[in-house]
């Protein structure tokens, strides 16, 4: 295919990939209003597997009462005040498979509680999810470098890696600015990545970092931020990453509602699409958005935008890049998942494009 990332970006359009959105936050309210839309735009668009992935105890029964709709494809007559009753009117064969990922997220610690991790031990026991996540450190804020602060998030995370050693699942790490330790307690910790698989989410640190992580057993979780020219340092690791140990170490996400692609963006102010990544306080950001302007809100259907922009700053064949992307996701989360190679003619639709291609472009 001979489109580059500037004409795909420009026309919303190529060919249709098979593609798992790794790390999304699909529960979340701002996307009570279309979400059975959005689900059917992101399978349009490649997306087959898309995790729902926890941040905050409240929230766990809403993960599952999302992906519970997807897995009937339509709501119970009892269920009135529940989310997306516009699901029942979707072809069950035209939406991604919905998985879930339970964690209690490092910058909402304070929110957290014992009585939070001894519940969602409890859930563990009572029904498996995909992964445990998101988890890990983040000291974005000067608050939450605070040692106290600092000390309640490693204890937390390091229980919910034990919770992952114990039922033998992967994790979904969120490492910000606190590289470093992470790295040291996940050197000590009995969680193998090698064995277990694991990825670090919407990775940010610089190519030691990422290589360090890597050598762990780790993928890089690769957003929307890689569409970014600006995103030196992000790409420069990327490549160092690659450069070391070859594709097989990256897998791709939206992170939606976060990390729009730079494509997609507006000139508008975005602080209510980017969300909890830019927040400056521990409150739940995303509970005030059904109102919002959701004009710059990242959606799955986006993600072939981060192949594309990934296949460009790799100089890798998308569709190699893509099937690759692939093997690494199942990899990384334990599953085993087929992969469809795409035929000629395969129809895809970005965002409101749809295209034709035949095996001679």
């Amino acid at each position: 295919m001979a489109d580059t990332i500037q004409s795909l970006t420009n026309s919303k359009e190529g060919v249709r990939y098979p593609l798992i959105d790794t790390h999304t936050h699909f529960d979340a309210p701002v996307f009570d209003a279309d979400r059975a839309q959005q689900a059917q735009r992101a399978y349009q668009s490649g997306v087959e597997h898309l995790v729902l992935v926890g941040y905050l105890y409240r929230h766990f029964d809403r993960l599952y009462e999302v992906k519970r709709f997807f897995d009937k494809r339509k709501v119970a007559s009892d269920q009135a005040n529940s989310v997306d009753s516009d699901l029942a009117n979707i072809d069950a064969r035209s939406i991604p498979a919905a998985h879930i990922a339970l964690g209690l997220h490092p910058f909402y610690i304070a929110q957290h509680s014992q009585d939070h991790l001894d519940s969602m031990a409890d859930m563990l026991d009572q029904q498996r999810p995909l992964a445990i996540g998101e988890i890990g450190l983040d000291t974005f804020t000067p608050q939450m470098k605070e040692p106290e602060v600092f000390a309640k998030q490693q204890r937390f995370f390091c229980a919910q890696l034990d919770m992952a050693v114990a039922h033998q699942l992967p994790v979904m790490l969120h490492i910000r600015k606190a590289h470093a330790e992470a790295l040291a307690i996940l050197k000590e910790h009995d969680y193998d990545a090698k064995t277990l698989g694991g990825i670090a989410h919407s990775f940010s640190g610089g190519e030691q970092e990422a290589k360090a992580f890597v050598k762990l057993g780790f993928k890089l979780g690769v957003t929307g931020q890689v569409t970014n020219p600006n995103a030196k340092k992000l790409r420069r690791a990327l490549q160092a990453a690659v450069a070391e140990y070859g594709i097989g170490c990256l897998v791709i996400e939206t992170d939606c509602p976060d990390m729009t692609p730079i494509s997609c963006q507006t000139s508008r102010d975005n602080a209510s699409a980017l969300g909890k990544n830019q927040a400056q306080s521990s409150d739940d950001v995303w509970e005030g958005d059904e109102g919002d302007d959701n004009h710059n809100r990242n959606v799955p259907a986006n993600l072939p935008l981060v192949l594309a922009s990934l296949s460009e700053l790799l100089a890798v064949d998308e569709a190699k890049l893509a099937q690759q992307l692939w093997q690494n996701s199942i990899n990384s989360l334990g599953q085993s998942w087929s992969y469809s190679v795409p035929d000629s003619g395969t129809i895809l639709s970005i965002g409101s494009g749809t295209k034709k291609f035949t095996s001679n472009q």
